[in-house]
């Protein structure tokens, strides 16, 4: 997921108060993997209810809405489409991933080895249509926008941003920036006070911003050499890039070459490694299809909803669920804070 750029951009850490008050949109695929990757058993098993329904997802999607509506800061969350024929190349790849994944995972319960077991269940992950469908079901029920994309949700986040109706996009992935996302947001749903790996010890992680314009003036080319560097390392529509160009060489190659992108990929021996030209995945890119049709509408949590999708389906504990949703109603109880009320009303 995303390109392997990050090594070549300049971040401006943050804190999370930064956000207070703004409107983020958030990459809903990106946080939903993580979750799953992320929060699971020590064995690396996923978090489950009596009726053995996978429940990680859902957990990570509430302690972080609740987590960071009480920072005051307004969420609408993007969903992918329909995939670009091309990422379905992509996706069958990492299909074959998963499965030599729990073909190792299988081995790894033979030896009871359980930091391999967890290692190699995270790679395991597989977001269901299923879980799409409750993640979108919570996050209505919070009283947020759940928007559909025609195709790739970075895509569509980056164009409400673009048009000035969210700040940043809420995500990890750098191909947002192929989108002309103005800004991204990085490690906020995973923002605050981390256990190490195997340590007792702590780390405080915070969000890093990553804006366009400066990135693009740092790197010392423009949006279409943005897109070109990008495929040389891989993208979600040409998975590896070339073989033997990184982050580095590509910048170098790019700069060399200008605009001549025939040259450029020429050059790289684009063929040598893909079976359809460059200019298929270039245009894939700048013409991504995305709809200036979506809705932004905020409401308070429909405290209801929320209890039985979580705790009559799924098994959550009825006092923490409680517990967050008394927090919401605190901010809105505290007249030295915008309530609720204006937090969450239209735009």
């Amino acid at each position: 997921m995303g390109v392997a750029l990050t090594e070549l951009l300049v971040m401006k850490e943050v804190d999370i108060e930064f956000f207070q008050n703004k409107i983020l949109a958030v990459d809903a695929p990106m946080w939903l993997y993580q979750f799953l990757s992320s929060i699971r058993q020590r064995d690396g098993s996923l978090l489950t209810d009596s009726k053995g329904q996978v429940t990680s997802h859902l957990m990570g999607l509430f302690a972080r809405i609740s987590n960071l509506s009480q920072q005051n800061i307004k969420l609408a969350f993007v969903f992918d489409g329909e995939p670009p024929e091309l990422k379905r190349l992509t996706l069958e790849k990492r299909k074959e991933t998963k499965i030599e994944a729990e073909k190792k995972l299988e081995k790894a319960k033979e030896k009871e080895d359980l930091e391999l077991m967890k290692k190699y269940a995270a790679r395991t992950s597989r977001l269901t249509d299923e879980m799409i469908e409750e993640a979108k079901k919570l996050v209505e029920a919070f009283g947020l926008p759940a928007i559909e994309a025609p195709s790739e949700a970075e895509a569509q986040a980056s164009l409400i941003v673009k048009n000035g109706d969210a700040f940043a996009i809420a995500t990890n992935d750098a191909d947002a920036l192929l989108f002309e996302a103005p800004q991204i947001v990085r490690n906020l749903n995973m923002a605050g006070k981390k256990k190490k790996a195997n340590k007792l010890s702590y780390e405080t992680i915070k969000p890093d911003l990553i804006g366009l314009k400066e990135n693009l003036n740092h790197l010392g080319i423009g949006q279409e050499q943005l897109i070109a560097l990008a495929m040389l390392i891989g993208t979600d529509y040409n998975s590896g890039g070339i073989k033997g160009i990184g982050p580095k060489t590509a910048l170098k190659l790019v700069k060399e070459y200008g605009k001549n992108f025939d040259s450029l990929f020429n050059e790289a021996k684009w063929n040598e490694f893909f079976d359809y030209s460059w200019t298929k995945v270039f245009d894939l890119i700048k013409s991504i299809p995305v709809s200036e049709g979506y809705h932004l509408k905020w409401a308070e949590p429909n405290e209801e909803k929320i209890m039985k999708l979580l705790v009559e389906e799924h098994d959550f504990s009825e006092e923490r669920v409680k517990n967050y949703l008394e927090g919401l109603t605190k901010i809105r109880q505290k007249g030295n804070q915008k309530g609720l009320g204006e937090f969450f009303g239209q735009i």
